[in-house]
């Protein structure tokens, strides 16, 4: 079964950087996309950044944008999202994504979130 695990989240002050890591397991990870979703108190879960599985195609959402990098190793089955510039704003639990379509119907896989802290 599908499995994605998040790690790297932590306390870091404004300014700083910081990298998350998702790894996946139970399926074919590099057929498909993945993506980083953020939710924050008292907010909607919102996409972060994503990567297509070929060719490497990225998005980020406006207020990351310059700041985040997002990547994937492929032999690891791993996605990463490299985060910079860090501010307070960014504050939120980090969602680890994708979605898989079988011919049964589709399914949306989730992490179980890593805190992300920005705080001095």
């Amino acid at each position: 079964q599908v499995q994605l695990v998040e790690s790297g989240g932590g306390l870091v002050q404004p300014g700083g950087s910081l990298r998350l890591s998702c790894a996946a397991s139970g399926f074919t990870f590099s057929s498909y996309t993945m993506n980083w979703y953020r939710q924050a108190p008292g907010k909607e879960r919102e996409l972060v950044a994503a990567i297509t599985s070929a060719p490497r195609t990225t998005t980020y959402a406006d207020s990351v944008k310059g700041r985040f990098t997002i990547s994937r190793d492929n032999a690891k089955s791993t996605v990463y999202l490299q985060m910079g510039s860090l501010k307070p704003e960014d504050t939120a639990v980090y969602y680890c994504n994708t979605v898989q379509y079988t011919r049964t119907g589709a399914q949306n896989y989730w992490g179980q979130g890593t805190q992300v802290t920005v705080s001095s």
